[in-house]
């Protein structure tokens, strides 16, 4: 049995781990720019696995993107759940891209799907978005 001690001991231990491989990073938006933009392209894969869904995007002119959706409560709470889309299918997302420029990865508020729109953030999506 762990106690107080090795319990924190352990979670910190974890804690350094996730920072050092970059596993926690990817969390929040601080990895995000604050302006939006919009991407259009076809599913190529999705992934409904925590700890985000996501979804690899193929675009005409600018290649593969890895478009990170919300938890996945967040997600299904949109409308958006296993089987909505599938791979082939043409889609709209409005969100934020990486702040490394060279990085194609955007965290999505919102995706459109065979013209219904799922807001997977609503309070973040700008106005006109």
């Amino acid at each position: 049995m762990l106690t107080a001690i090795s319990r924190r001991g352990l979670a910190g231990a974890i804690g350094i781990a996730l920072l050092a491989t970059g596993a926690y990073a990817h969390h929040g938006w601080s990895w995000a720019e604050a302006d939006q933009i919009e991407l259009k392209g076809t599913i190529r894969e999705i992934s409904m696995a925590p700890p985000h869904p996501t979804l690899e995007v193929e675009t005409t002119g600018d290649g593969m993107w890895h478009v990170e959706l919300g938890n996945p409560r967040q997600t299904e709470r949109s409308g958006f759940v296993d089987g909505t889309a599938k791979v082939g299918d043409a889609v709209i997302v409005l969100g934020n891209r990486s702040l490394d420029p060279n990085e194609k990865r955007m965290k999505a508020v919102r995706i459109t799907v065979a013209g219904k729109v799922y807001d997977i953030y609503p309070e973040r999506i700008r106005a006109g978005g």
